[in-house]
């Protein structure tokens, strides 16, 4: 980092706001132990892909750290803005994290949700991001993709079971956050699909016992 830089934006995806907001704070005291400097970090959060296209269109991110390798390729090759090389950078392929999919369901799983096929039970609502802009979201596009795959042997097989799927979404946010609020707060929908952390945000924020 520059030692003249005061202040820096680190443009991220949707759910790392409690993440970064611990990252930072332990980031500024070491800065300032080392150097003298005080830091300011400010936020930017939001679907990966519409994350993406804000640098794109002209937010001045210092950083960015989005949910999809691509999203980070698309700001390279659009905006030149950052190294085509910047997996090799960082070890791990500049990826200091790593996340999973879950299903999130109510108090006792009344609709008796446990894999993917039962996303399409007769009543089911489902609710994610939209995966248009959502990092998350384009994961558990692929993932549904992938059960399809395997279930129907084909990729028409493929494509109409994730239509299915989509079919049971009321509402489709622009990012995970947004998801879990609709699910948790707003009480829609019988499962939620989101990254693993949004699900442990609702259960310890919400209340185990209901989910």
């Amino acid at each position: 980092m520059p030692a003249h830089a005061t202040t820096l934006l680190n443009a991220s995806y949707d759910p790392t706001r409690e993440l970064y907001r611990a990252v930072n704070t332990a980031f500024i005291a070491d800065w300032k132990a080392r150097t003298g400097e005080t830091v300011t970090i400010n936020q930017s959060h939001g679907g990966s892909g519409k994350q993406a296209r804000s640098v794109i269109d002209g937010l001045e991110a210092d950083v960015v750290t989005l949910a999809l390798s691509g999203d980070i390729d698309e700001i390279s090759r659009r905006s030149k803005l950052i190294d085509p090389g910047w997996q090799a950078r960082l070890p791990d392929k500049s990826a200091p994290y790593w996340s999973t999919i879950v299903f999130l369901v109510r108090k006792g799983n009344p609709m008796g949700i446990k894999d993917w096929g039962d996303l399409t039970k007769p009543g089911v609502k489902v609710i994610m991001a939209n995966p248009k802009t959502g990092g998350g979201a384009r994961w558990i596009f692929l993932a549904a993709w992938g059960y399809g795959q395997k279930t129907y042997g084909s990729a028409t097989g493929a494509r109409n079971y994730v239509s299915r799927v989509l079919a049971r979404v009321p509402v489709l946010d622009s990012g995970a956050r947004g998801a879990t609020t609709t699910f948790a707060e707003r009480g829609i929908g019988d499962v939620l699909l989101t990254w693993e952390n949004e699900a442990i945000l609702a259960t310890r924020e919400l209340g185990a016992d209901r989910f």
